[in-house]
């Protein structure tokens, strides 16, 4: 196994302390927190206030994140070609549904929202892009872990929380589940990660017809579901977003 660079892993823990916290640190707090000493600490926070990552406020000395983590961030979803084809999509899927619409990806044994279409009405609502949503009980969730297998492996490990009472918490019901998801093509979540509230997705693949993604809409149950199942003309919708972007990306007609 590959050694690790310690002092890669030094500058992750600074950083990883100033996101944890709405406030500045100073040097003796942060060489505290991450167990060094302040000269260590302060070698560390002076590189990291060279390249952008941290900036360090001129009266009270105290640091915190700088605006090249946020640079580097925002480049990574803006040049992500996944989200870059999914962009128009996404929006008509949003406004033929009528629902909010979200592009997911597998990262670090959950669903990362890297885009967010609002739901089309006038209703106060919170971008999502950058929240993590559980494997095993959002539609985008099971979508990912039915057609990718490091996907499947990472849901497997993980504990199966019940989040609300409709969870499901057994791994061989999960594996059913999964059939079933391969057998149609689309995963639903109805009520299993939050109350009142469904959701449908589909696998989005690239030009080897790998997966590499999910898109989904999600909306109160009322308005989602047709009886105890998800509507069809939704279920059309959100499938052939995510043939359109997987056209885009190089997979052909499926």
């Amino acid at each position: 196994m590959a050694r690790s660079i310690q002092s890669i892993e030094r500058a992750a823990a600074v950083l990883r302390l100033l996101a944890g916290g709405e406030r500045r640190l100073g040097l003796s707090e942060v060489a505290s927190a991450i167990g060094l000493a302040k000269a260590t600490t302060h070698g560390l926070l002076r590189t990291l206030q060279q390249e952008g990552f941290v900036e360090q406020d001129e009266a009270s000395g105290k640091y915190q994140l700088g605006a090249e983590l946020l640079r580097l961030g925002n480049s990574y979803l803006d040049v992500h070609e996944l989200r870059a084809r999914a962009l128009v999509w996404t929006d008509d899927l949003a406004r033929s549904s009528g629902e909010s619409a979200y592009l997911g990806v597998l990262h670090q044994r959950g669903v990362l929202i890297v885009h967010h279409v609002f739901r089309p009405d006038d209703s106060r609502q919170v971008l999502e892009v950058g929240a993590m949503q559980p494997l095993h009980s959002t539609a985008l969730g099971k979508v990912l872990t039915a057609y990718d297998p490091v996907a499947h492996s990472e849901a497997l490990e993980t504990r199966f929380t019940a989040l609300t009472p409709a969870t499901a918490t057994d791994p061989a019901a999960f594996e059913r589940t999964l059939d079933e998801v391969r057998a149609r093509g689309w995963a639903s979540d109805i009520e299993e990660t939050w109350d009142g509230v469904a959701s449908v997705a589909a696998p989005i693949v690239d030009r080897r017809r790998m997966p590499v993604g999910a898109v989904g809409i999600t909306g109160a149950v009322e308005r989602v579901l047709d009886g105890s199942t998800p509507r069809p003309a939704l279920v059309a919708a959100v499938r052939d977003c995510a043939r359109a972007v997987s056209r885009d990306l190089g997979a052909g007609r499926f």
